[in-house]
């Protein structure tokens, strides 16, 4: 049985991109339905969940002393000019603790370790008992240990290490249980544009943390403010998205039965169905979830290394600190949140219009998310010391990276509605494993010598990463739902087992007559 104890209603199968048009008469929940409220909810939270996750990389210059672990002789590339190693990487100056590099990359990465181990966990929990709480108490337990940043700083280096590592923890339902709800409330023909959306929400908040981060750790109030005023606005998402988001449309009070009845018969199967068990063997020999995944772990990759060594590189060897500077440091990421809106509406006109199918759709729209920057990467290895071109040919292919969102980012609920939460939970777990590779090689390759030719062996490497992920997805990804998710299948398997039930207990009396 479903989740709730109402009015069933016969649901439409729809097997091969059979679009389900939404109600004539949308006057009865409006323009906005309460899956909408679920869908902006999402989008704010995972907005919260990437200011938690960005605000230490700005922060942590702030609370460094620099001048107390500065080496003697530091190796500064000059094949691009002079460069002032005594500038300050921020206007405030210097903080109050000596961490070596090895110690702020430790502090850096201990969050995402936490992260990454909750990952399958509360992937297979939020199918067994739903992803709501899992996802609102999560992020509450993120957003509390922000407060408790500070002063596990002052306390020693382990404690904060011990505190970002539950922040992590905390932070680890928000991409499978976000995937779930989405399952449960966005019909098929709305999940590149919801979706999108959604997922959006990082850039948003990457957009929002880096420059505010800088301003907060800047004023009067120092670093520490930026952990308060995060932590708060994180603490009032979680109480607020518990308050008023709900598992799945039979469980929510106040929505309209039209809307209600439009999203059940849309999804067929994936809210209000059976639980079956989780089919693992059909899962891991599926070639749709493979490109999934392998294209998830390759954007994490590409990702990662954008993310985290473009400000050294600008640094190095362009001299050009994109970290002092928040509008720049956040200009890629705002190209990537504008163009992910933009190509979600181009994939779902794409899908209403009748010509294309989901699988075309999602291959097409995910090679411009993942050709684009590969592109883009092996060009900027060889734009040489022109600083301006490098950053707009990086903002370019961080922006074309946008597409992703409508391509595999999506593709989970496309093949697996009922256990897309726990796809995600795996592509997602093993993506961000291939992400803490990036910065390794990078720095494996630039250690001692941060050159132009080896930076842009980096570069050349992410992009043909970029390249052949997505060559593997255009060729082995599909739209179409599984045989594996059909629930037609689960009524068959229960017929068979109450058929073989019945005739074990025949044969029983047969023996003792």
């Amino acid at each position: 049985m479903g989740h709730g104890e109402g009015a069933t209603v016969e649901p439409i199968k729809v097997y091969k991109d059979h679009p389900i048009e939404p109600p004539k008469s949308t006057k009865c929940f409006g323009w906005i339905g309460s899956r909408h409220v679920v869908t902006f909810m999402l989008f704010l939270g995972m907005a919260n969940a990437y200011v938690m996750r960005t605000n230490m990389s700005v922060a942590i210059v702030a609370m460094v002393d620099h001048d107390a672990i500065a080496p003697e002789n530091p190796e500064i590339d000059e094949e691009c000019g002079a460069y002032n190693a005594t500038k300050p990487p921020m206007d405030n100056g210097n903080g109050e603790f000596a961490w070596e590099a090895d110690k702020q990359s430790l502090i850096l990465s201990s969050f995402f370790y936490g992260y990454v181990v909750t990952q399958i966990p509360f992937g297979i929990l939020s199918k067994k008992f739903g992803a709501l709480w899992f996802l609102g108490v999560g992020m509450l337990i993120n957003s509390v240990f922000a407060f408790l940043v500070p002063v596990s700083a002052h306390w020693g280096f382990g404690w904060l290490l011990a505190c970002r590592f539950i922040q992590g923890l905390g932070e680890g339902p928000i991409v499978p249980c976000t995937h779930a709800l989405l399952a449960k409330w966005i019909p098929p023909n709305e999940r590149s544009r919801m979706g999108a959306f959604v997922y959006a929400g990082a850039q948003f908040g990457t957009v929002i943390s880096m420059p505010l981060s800088g301003l907060l750790s800047d004023s009067s109030l120092r670093w520490p403010s930026v952990f308060y005023v995060f932590g708060a606005i994180g603490t009032i998402w979680s109480i607020l998205f518990l308050l008023f988001v709900f598992e799945d449309p039979e469980r929510h009070p106040r929505i309209s039965d039209e809307e209600k009845h439009y999203i059940k018969k849309s999804l067929w199967g994936a809210a209000n169905a059976t639980s079956p068990p989780i089919p693992w063997k059909s899962i891991v020999t599926s070639l749709p979830f493979w490109a999934i995944l392998i294209a998830h772990m390759g954007h994490n990759y590409g990702y990662e290394t954008l993310m985290t060594e473009l400000p050294s590189y600008m640094n190095q060897v362009l001299h050009f600190s994109l970290k002092s500077n928040g509008f720049l440091s956040a200009l890629p990421y705002l190209a990537m949140w504008i163009f992910s809106i933009f190509i979600s509406h181009v994939a779902d006109w794409m899908l209403t219009s009748g010509r294309f199918s989901h699988t075309v759709v999602r291959k097409v729209i995910n090679g411009i998310g993942q050709f684009g920057p590969g592109i883009a990467l092996i060009a900027a290895a060889f734009t040489g010391c022109d600083r301006w071109l490098t950053v707009g040919l990086l903002t370019v292919g961080v922006g074309l990276n946008g597409g992703i969102y409508s391509g595999f980012k999506v593709n989970h609920l496309d093949i697996s509605p009922r256990f897309a939460g726990i796809l995600m939970a795996f592509t997602n777990c093993l993506a961000n494993l291939a992400g803490l590779l990036a910065p390794l090689y990078a720095g494996y390759m630039v250690k001692g010598q941060p050159t132009l030719k080896q930076w842009g062996k980096v570069f050349v490497t992410a992009g043909g990463v970029y390249i052949v992920v997505a060559t593997i997805f255009a060729i082995f990804a599909s739209g179409d739902r599984q045989p594996w998710d059909n629930p037609d299948n689960d009524e068959k398997t229960e017929q068979t087992r109450s058929a073989e039930n019945g005739e074990n207990h025949t044969n029983v009396q047969v023996t003792e007559t």
